[in-house]
Order: structure tokens, then C-alpha cells, then sequence
């Protein structure tokens, strides 16, 4: 096993430890507070720090699962409220029952409350420079909250049912999906002391990236079935979506540029090897 899988390992372990204790009378608050991030997922967002601080500074590894859990705990908060009646109102999340659909609305919209300022508590306790501390709660929150992810889910839900110009859409997805992705990459290199410019190439590769992404998760919406995705498909035909604007055809081209200029924008970084290695799979859909 290369050092890279071996740190993927170790933090699966770590995260599975870190399910918070919170004792009260609730029937079921403090098992449904880690459910959604137990099963499963694939960790994108965490890998993608550790495969920066893996490749820049490795020593620095253990002091980065905090900040790579926090992320992972961010994305999940997203996920929950996302599938919400208001939103997208999905019954199955990872191959799992959504927890509005397992529990009651009321108790998903405060678990997803709860893991969303959880995020930002991990950063405070991990054992890092306060200075590192304070840029990483910096880019999470500013890529997290209402200049990234939340502002883009805002536009996604205000814009259903009315046709986008392909600026506007790339637009929200920019925020909505490709932000945090960058604020992943950016904090491995915030973890690593990265300079400046290495972290402005991390950042805007990740943008790149959550297109890239989005695109890709537009297409198998259109073309998997829910056993395969793992999660309701053929549900965005009132969404602005790539498939819809640009065909399914004009979508996996688009997608295929997109796959090109991430491969050469991580061609002069020294994490490329461990980011190929990691990216390759998704290149495949």
C-alpha cells in the first residue's frame, strides 16, 4: 500500500472515532448526528487536502485530519438540507435512507445546523499555528457559506423551472459545487505553507475541478439509474443543468475540455502524481 492509501486509511479510522458525544433525553440526536457521515461518500474533498499536504509536507499529515474531517463534516451538513422536501426532496443519500426521510424534517434541518457550525469547532481544536487556524477557518466559511456553497444553492433553488444563459449556470455552479472543492485544495496548501502562488494555482484548479464535477454528476443523473448512483436520478429536468442546456453530447464535451485543462494545469505541481492518482477514476463515467 503507497503512503497516500495508507493516509486515506488513517483518516477513515480517525473520522469514525471523532462521532460526538452528546448526552440528553433526544431518542435518536446523537446517532443520527454521524449517520450521514458513516455511510460512506467518497471522501473526495478530504483526499484532496491530504493529497496536498501529503505531497508538500507530509510530517504535517495527523495535524490535517482535523482540518480535512471539518470539510468532510461541511459537505455533509450540504447533502442533508439538500435532499429536504424545500429542496430536492430525495429519499435516498450515499445508498442510504435520508435522515428527513429515516427520522423527521425537523431533526435533519438541526443535524445539518448542528455538523455545519461542528465544522468550524474542529478547526478551533485542531492542533495547529493559530495563524493557519484562523486562514483555514477564513476559506471554509467564505467558500462555505454565503460567497460559495450557500449562495449557489440560493440560485439553484430561486432558478428552477426558468431556462439559464450557460454564464449564469456556470455561475452557480461556480458556488455551488466548485468552491468548496477549491477552498480543499487551497487549505492543503494553507496546512502545507504553500506560497502564495501555489495556493492561487490550487485554488483555481479546484474550480476548474467542481465544474468539472458538476458537469459529470449532470450527465449521470441523465443516464444512471438510482441503484447505480447510488442516489435518485432523472431529477433535474426543471434544474438548470448542462444536460439540459447544452445536450448530453454538448455536456460530455464540455466535460472532456474541462478534463484536458485540469490534467495540464497539474502537470508543474509537486502533488500531481498523488492528484492524478486520485482523479483518474472520475475521469472514467
Amino acid at each position: 500500500m503507497n503512503l497516500i492509501h495508507s493516509v486515506f486509511d488513517r483518516f477513515e479510522h480517525y473520522l469514525i472515532k471523532q462521532a460526538p458525544k452528546v448526552a440528553s433525553f433526544h431518542p435518536y440526536f446523537e446517532v443520527a448526528l454521524w449517520e450521514m457521515v458513516l455511510n460512506g461518500g467518497k471522501r473526495f474533498r478530504p483526499k484532496l487536502l491530504l493529497s496536498v499536504v501529503a505531497s508538500y509536507k507530509p510530517k504535517m499529515l495527523e495535524k490535517a485530519f482535523a482540518p480535512a474531517l471539518a470539510i468532510e463534516v461541511l459537505h455533509t451538513y450540504s447533502l442533508i438540507h439538500d435532499d429536504l422536501p424545500a429542496m430536492d426532496n430525495a429519499t435516498l443519500r450515499r445508498g442510504c435512507q435520508t435522515l428527513h426521510t429515516k427520522y423527521d424534517e425537523a431533526g435533519a434541518i438541526l443535524i445539518g445546523d448542528g455538523l455545519n457550525t461542528q465544522a468550524f469547532y474542529l478547526l478551533t481544536k485542531a492542533k495547529l499555528k493559530p495563524k493557519i487556524k484562523v486562514k483555514l477557518i477564513q476559506s471554509l466559511s467564505y467558500n462555505g457559506g454565503i460567497y460559495g456553497m450557500v449562495l449557489g444553492q440560493a440560485l439553484d433553488c430561486n432558478f428552477e423551472h426558468q431556462n439559464l444563459p450557460l454564464k449564469q449556470l456556470k455561475t452557480i455552479h461556480l458556488n455551488k459545487t466548485a468552491k468548496l472543492i477549491a477552498a480543499s485544495l487551497q487549505m492543503g496548501g494553507i496546512l502545507a505553507e504553500c506560497d502564495k502562488k501555489t495556493c492561487k494555482i490550487l485554488y483555481k484548479l479546484g474550480l476548474d475541478l467542481g465544474l468539472f464535477f458538476q458537469i459529470r454528476d449532470d450527465i449521470i443523473d441523465a443516464t444512471q439509474s438510482e441503484q447505480e448512483a447510488g442516489k435518485p436520478t432523472h431529477q433535474d429536468s426543471a434544474k438548470n443543468s448542462y444536460v439540459n442546456l447544452l445536450g448530453l453530447e454538448g455536456a460530455r464535451i464540455e466535460a472532456k475540455n474541462l478534463e484536458n485543462s485540469i490534467k495540464q494545469q497539474l502537470k508543474p505541481l509537486k502533488a500531481h502524481k498523488a492528484l492524478n492518482e486520485l482523479l483518474s477514476r472520475y475521469f472514467i463515467f
